[in-house]
This record gives structure tokens, C-alpha cells and sequence, in this order.
């Protein structure tokens, strides 16, 4: 049995991340603009420089990743029993197609709240496919009426694209 291995990413596979997410892009909204490499090294430099508050996780087999999940940090206000405090927002779990339906999702999905754990995160919060939906559940998401949102910033949508529905 092939072992499959959830952690951090490693700098050097970070061009791979990127390509994932410009995968999972062009999968859910067909080709996006621009070219591939320039957004590649504009992703994995952004990875780089933003790894403090946005921990990569990868999902490998065989040397080769074919998922990933970030876990975003986000420090909260301090109270007076608590002046250190930080939550998560889970981003970007994707995996590959042919992967998927084997639980590798849960896997990424464990992994991240494992290191929220380590990281002593408040909570972590997701803003899910409705796909993905049943694999937060059995890992003890809830929708929670507290926790609302507001669409600040609109991107412009070209006839016929979809609007994403989350999971981004």
C-alpha cells in the first residue's frame, strides 16, 4: 500500500500548490486569463511570504501532492483572561479529481485541525463547497447562526461564468 503523508508544505513544492489552485480554478470555472507560470511564481511568492499567517498543508502520495488545505491565522482581541488570542478560517482544501471519493479531503482536513490544536486556535471556521459539506460535519463543523457575513467586493462576472460557491 502506497503511504499518503499530510504536512507542511515544503518551500521547494510550492510551485506545485500553485498549480492546484490554478487546477482547481480552471475545473470549477474553466481557463482562467493569463498565463499559468506568471501565476505560479506569483502564488508560490505569495505562499513564501505569507506562510506566519497562512500555513500550507499538502496531501502527498509518492512524492507527489495532490492536495492542499491552508489554514489561515488570524489574531483576535485580547480579553482580560485570555491577552493571547488567534482563530483559523480553513482555505483552499482541494483535491485532485482522480483522488478524490477516498476520504483524502477528511485527511486535509484532520491535518489542519490537528495544527490548529497545536497552534492553541480559538476556532476554525469554513466556508465550504456544498460538496464538501458531510466531510466538515463529520469532523465537528456546525453551522453556527452567530457567525455572519458580508460581500465587500464584487469581481465582475462575464456572461455565463459561474459565481463561486464557495470552498475558494
Amino acid at each position: 500500500m502506497t503511504e499518503i503523508e499530510v504536512r507542511a508544505a515544503r518551500p521547494a513544492e510550492l510551485e506545485e500548490v500553485a498549480a492546484l489552485r490554478w487546477r482547481w480554478v480552471a475545473e470549477r470555472d474553466g481557463l482562467p486569463e493569463g498565463g499559468r507560470e506568471a501565476f505560479v511564481r506569483a502564488f508560490a511568492a505569495w505562499a513564501r511570504e505569507n506562510a506566519a499567517t497562512h500555513r500550507c498543508l499538502v496531501l502527498v502520495r509518492d512524492d507527489r501532492v495532490l492536495g492542499m488545505a491552508f489554514l489561515a491565522i488570524t489574531p483576535r482581541v485580547p480579553t482580560p483572561a485570555a491577552p493571547s488570542r488567534a482563530a483559523g478560517d480553513l482555505q483552499s482544501v482541494y483535491v485532485v479529481p482522480e483522488a478524490r471519493d477516498g476520504g483524502l479531503g477528511g485527511r486535509l482536513i484532520d491535518g489542519a485541525l490537528r495544527l490548529a490544536a497545536e497552534l492553541g486556535l480559538e476556532r476554525v471556521t469554513v466556508h465550504s463547497s456544498p460538496r464538501a459539506v458531510p466531510a466538515y460535519r463529520r469532523r465537528g463543523f456546525a453551522v453556527a447562526p452567530e457567525l455572519l457575513q458580508a460581500v465587500t467586493l464584487r469581481r465582475s462576472v462575464s456572461p455565463g461564468e459561474r459565481r463561486p460557491s464557495g470552498g475558494g
